[in-house]
């Protein structure tokens, strides 16, 4: 017997026009939030150096609230990305920004150390809950086919805010004092909490209008399936399913470069390469920026010419990201323009794998558990920025910057060894 589902015609207009609009809309506000929680994330990494001035304080006891708060974000994100998954999204990530932008002004207020690194780890709760929720919302409005396209829109929001952290945050310290660095970014975050609540919709139906893929004309069987199983099966469908624990471990690998460079570059600008923090927030500011192409090419790369296929893409650009690791470490000390190319191209080739490591998991279990799939390799990512944390301290301290170059070089090829084992795997199979 057909399905009459799979044969709905949809008018092509109003109808397609407000589905569009709402589409945009969703977009662009998962984009504008998500990069307000990377807004007041990003601010404490170009903080440290004057943090770590200010107090008196190692590298390594930075690390260690680095270490603990990636910590914190990773296992609160798993969690978040399973409650994401049976909550509603819209409030659930309206919430976490609001949670962040407090708890961020109270972190300027705050004249202690220990207080300060209480108050970060405990922003990490909230700024998990921002992107399982987007996720959440992407595979409602948009269908498997455009998925890693406008998925990769999406995430470039931790770019933007990251760009935009790094370089307005570092102009903040120079002018006031790292104080300066906590109170915008935490005003900026109440307010985007508001403007999410009145912009953002949980799905097409909210709105009285079809799923997405009766919109686009895509065949609901296997959807109208997956609605119908149970949460220990959907949890079966992610925790036993190797393809995701190759995502997730490849995704730790990641993060180790990602954050580690993110942590580290100022102090090791500032440090090594005598540059003020308002210059190193510059530079990481455009290794943020560049990053955005990066994870738009890849995106499309991985939609068009591999038609649907994330390992291919993530595995080319993680080789490659251990030689320009390689080069950025070997350059000459007084090699400013040298070193913001290879920077900036470290951004660019991190981004694409930093993506699509989110699409595979989607793509690898199914739209009613995607939050709790994206929540688990999100778990081994911040596993991976614990690492870069403390880890990266302490190797800086014990083995100088040659040790740490060395340890983010051989993650890359780790990382892009098991992107490989996921080569041929795409979602067709799976949903």
């Amino acid at each position: 017997m057909t399905n009459t589902r799979s044969k709905i015609k949809i008018p092509r207009s109003p109808y397609v026009k407000k589905y569009n609009s709402w589409r945009v809309r969703i977009l662009y506000s998962i984009i504008i939030g998500y990069a307000t929680f990377y807004f007041c994330r990003q601010n404490f990494n170009i903080a440290t150096p004057a943090i770590r001035e200010y107090f008196g304080v190692t590298k390594t006891q930075i690390g260690w609230i680095l270490t603990a708060s990636s910590i914190m974000y990773g296992v609160s994100k798993a969690c978040n990305g399973f409650i994401s998954d049976k909550v509603n999204a819209r409030i659930f990530m309206v919430l976490g920004l609001l949670f962040v932008g407090i708890i961020t002004m109270l972190i300027g207020f705050s004249d202690s150390l220990w207080l300060i690194g209480i108050l970060w780890i405990a922003s990490n709760w909230f700024q998990s809950m921002g992107w399982p929720p987007a996720t959440k919302m992407l595979t409602h409005w948009f269908a498997s086919k455009e998925l890693g396209t406008k998925w990769a829109m999406g995430a470039t929001s931790n770019q933007i805010g990251g760009a935009l952290a790094m370089i307005s945050c570092g102009y903040l310290i120079d002018k006031f004092d790292w104080r300066a660095a906590f109170f915008v970014p935490g005003v900026v975050a109440c307010v985007v909490s508001l403007f999410l609540y009145n912009r953002l919709r949980n799905s097409p139906k909210e709105v009285d209008l079809s799923t997405v893929e009766e919109y686009k004309e895509y065949p609901l069987e296997a959807i109208g399936d997956y609605e119908k199983l149970l949460t220990p099966q959907l949890l079966k469908m992610v925790f036993c399913n190797k393809l995701i624990w190759y995502v997730c471990l490849a995704n730790m690998f990641v993060y180790i470069i990602r954050s580690g460079v993110i942590y580290w570059a100022p102090t090791f600008l500032k440090d090594l390469r005598n540059i003020s923090l308002a210059n190193a927030g510059l530079q990481i500011g455009l290794y943020e920026m560049i990053g955005i192409p990066g994870a738009l090419i890849a995106g499309v790369l991985s939609d068009k010419l591999f038609q649907g296929r994330r390992g291919p893409v993530a595995s080319i650009c993680m080789v490659l990201l251990s030689l320009l690791l390689v080069l950025f470490w070997k350059l000459p000390i007084h090699s400013e323009l040298l070193s913001i190319v290879i920077l900036s191209l470290i951004g660019f080739f991190v981004s694409g794998p930093q993506l699509l490591v989110g699409i595979a998991a989607a793509d690898f279990s199914t739209r009613q558990a995607v939050g709790t799939a994206n929540g688990l390799s999100g778990l081994f990512g911040y596993l991976g920025a614990a690492i870069a944390g403390v880890g990266v301290g302490w190797i800086s301290d014990n083995y100088g910057w040659n040790g740490v170059f060395i340890f983010f070089s051989i993650s890359a090829l780790l990382g892009g060894g098991l992107f490989a084992l996921i080569w041929n795997r795409s979602a067709k199979k799976y949903i």
